[in-house]
């Protein structure tokens, strides 16, 4: 099936989609999140994109109630209800992002507050030294910028000749009453910081602008630990055999960072002396092995970290290449595999600040879940496995060129490959929806069994049946022939593949319905369910529940809020006021370790299996 190229600006960023994809779900697949309130009901307009094809005629305008007649005229579509039937441009405004929601206030008015970082600048200009006037060089500099100020002994080194060079006048640069650095002539107009998502597998970073809070740059690239094992366990268990390898580790986590920060001031014009204050957001694992601190205890019981409050150390300490006196906050964290980048989704989506119960769950190698009810916190984490990632997957792949993404059945298959090329394999959220489509289509049952050809309902369209291929006694599913994937062999979803997706899926099921009992609710009260993480963002919801990995909720209520782990990272860079939020968010949550609880084993089982009655969702209606 064609595919349509989707460009979205200001970024510039294109993705190629079917047609009939709505923009929110192609948004996505270009790492934005928009906003919905609603839950994509097109009531809220709060998803709104100025729409238009290469000819420079709008796009079709789909029934809406929350656009007038002017805003439709002026080529405004809600991103919710629009579907792409060509190539597209598509305008985000920055008011329709959800980093632009209430949650990145600091306070509760609903009025945006100023950033308010804790690195300063402030620029001096002090009285030479006379007859008259013969304080020492430190006392003429406190009296500038005030008594309290420490100033470390190496800058105090400087101090004497920078003021002698400089005519007595320069910048200071400033981070919790403690001088970090000295600059010649006024630069307070330049104020810069990188935030990072530290996951298994991926890294995110974001340079930023203090003084706006503005995103200046984003890169993002693979962990280099990635060399070392696919999750967590693998690089725990390699640290614990071998004395060298937490160093070997730490080094490929630094270099990592490293690299990001290259692309980034190469992609600004910055330096790498522009850069104040890293923030990072990772999993237990991840924070504690860049920080050099051994990981081993978190391999067996009781599962203990290192650390819980936020941790504040040197960038060179850690071998990140940046402003000498620039320092790292590492984000504190809760218990076991709970960690960091779970902290800064809290924060991100205000967890706590929600009118009804909700669940916050972050999908990734490591599924981390989190429940919101009646003023309690309560956070868990359930090896979900790298199946998402594509890992296990007989074919599977990472989300990148090549990768089938999305699975769609009709009379017979339609995949969207990332990249517009010839497939290569699959990832993750094509692996959830080849599932779901099975089950509809009643070729896989509720065990994970796919069906061989005699076996399938009558109902089965023929060329759905033509792609069941028996072997060595299980059937397996043809999602491309040979002569259309890029090495000549036809890309299978594998019976074993299904069986990995029913251990992921039903470790984070399993650990939902946990937490949920522990509230004492069933999932018919939650208000929303939040979907955090690159993955999370990318896969549809409707299919997500047919296989059972999602609590059976209206699918409004379940909602996209994009890489909360990156944006709770920036939001304690640019927020003094957030980064207290986050550590309060980190004291009250209670740390629920699933292995310890009897009922999960059962319940893990039970989840296992796929839900044999469709979930109540609209199908047509959701992405």
């Amino acid at each position: 099936m064609k595919e349509y190229r989707v460009t979205f600006e200001p970024s510039g960023r294109s993705v190629f989609v079917l047609p009939g994809t709505k923009i929110l779900e192609a948004a996505g697949r270009a790492g934005i999140a928009l906003d919905t309130p609603c839950g994509g009901q097109g009531t809220c307009g709060k998803c709104r994109a100025r729409v238009s094809r290469p000819s420079g005629a709008p796009a079709a305008p789909a029934p809406s109630r929350a656009l007038g007649a002017q805003d439709i005229a002026a080529g405004w579509r809600l991103g919710c209800a629009t579907r792409i039937d060509s190539d597209m441009f598509v305008e985000i405004p920055e008011e329709s992002r959800f980093e632009h929601r209430p949650q990145i206030l600091t306070g509760d008015s609903g009025h945006a507050t100023a950033p308010d970082p804790v690195v300063s600048k402030r620029h001096f200009s002090l009285p030479e030294p006379s007859l008259d006037d013969q304080r020492s060089d430190l006392a003429r500099l406190r009296s500038a910028l005030g008594e309290d100020v420490s100033v470390p002994g190496e800058i105090l080194g400087e101090l004497p000749g920078f003021l002698r060079r400089n005519n007595w006048r320069g910048t200071a640069v400033l981070t919790d009453h403690t001088l970090m650095g000295l600059e010649p002539g006024d630069t307070t107009r330049s104020l810069h910081a990188v935030a990072f998502d530290l996951g298994t597998t991926t890294v995110v970073g974001t340079l930023l602008d203090l003084l706006s809070g503005r995103e200046i740059a984003v890169a993002s690239g693979i962990n280099g630990q990635t060399a070392f094992g696919d999750d967590v366990i693998s690089r725990i268990m390699r640290i614990r055999e071998r004395g060298a390898a937490l160093a070997e580790l730490q080094q490929a986590a630094a270099m990592t960072l490293n690299r990001l920060i290259d692309e980034l001031v190469h992609e600004s014009g910055r330096s790498r002396s522009d850069i104040y204050e890293i923030t990072v957001a990772g999993n237990s694992t991840m924070q504690q092995i860049l920080c050099g601190l051994d990981p081993s205890s978190l391999g067996e019981v009781p599962f203990v970290q290192v650390f819980d409050s936020p941790l504040d150390l040197p960038a060179a300490s850690i071998g990140l290449g940046v402003h000498p006196g620039a320092r790292v906050f590492v984000f504190p964290q809760i218990g076991g595999f709970v960690g960091g980048d779970t902290v800064a989704g809290m924060l991100a989506s205000a967890l706590d600040r929600w009118d009804a119960p909700v669940l916050f769950i972050d999908i990734g190698t490591n599924g981390e879940i989190v429940l919101a009810c009646d003023g309690k916190l309560l956070a868990a984490s359930t090896a979900a496995g790298p199946a998402f990632e594509g890992a296990r997957i007989r074919q599977g792949m990472r989300a990148t060129a090549g990768a089938i993404e999305k699975v769609v059945f009709a009379d017979d298959v339609a995949v969207n490959v990332i990249g517009n090329v010839k497939p290569v394999g699959l990832c993750g959220t094509a692996l959830i929806d080849a599932a779901a489509e099975l089950l509809r289509a009643g070729i896989l049952d509720a065990t994970g069994r796919i069906l061989p050809p005699d076996e399938a309902p009558s109902a089965v369209p023929p060329a759905l049946r033509r792609r069941l291929v028996t072997q060595d006694g299980e059937t397996h599913f043809m999602l491309v022939p040979g002569s259309e994937s890029a090495g000549g062999e036809p890309i299978m979803l594998w019976q074993r593949d299904v069986r990995e997706l029913q251990l992921a899926s039903g470790a984070i099921r399993a650990g939902t319905n946990i937490l949920l009992k522990r509230a004492g609710i069933d999932a018919g009260r939650l208000g929303a369910v939040l979907l955090a993480g690159a993955f999370g963002n990318f896969i549809r919801r409707n299919n997500a529940q047919r296989i059972g990995m999602l609590p059976e909720v209206q699918c409004q209520s379940v909602r996209f809020i994009g890489n909360a782990a990156s944006l709770g990272a920036k939001l304690a860079l640019v927020s003094q006021a957030k980064r207290a939020y986050a550590l309060d968010l980190a004291r009250r949550a209670e740390h629920v370790d699933l292995s310890r609880d009897t009922d999960f084993q059962a319940e893990f089982a039970s989840a296992m299996m796929f839900p044999d009655a469709p979930v109540p969702c609209d199908v047509a209606a959701s992405q």
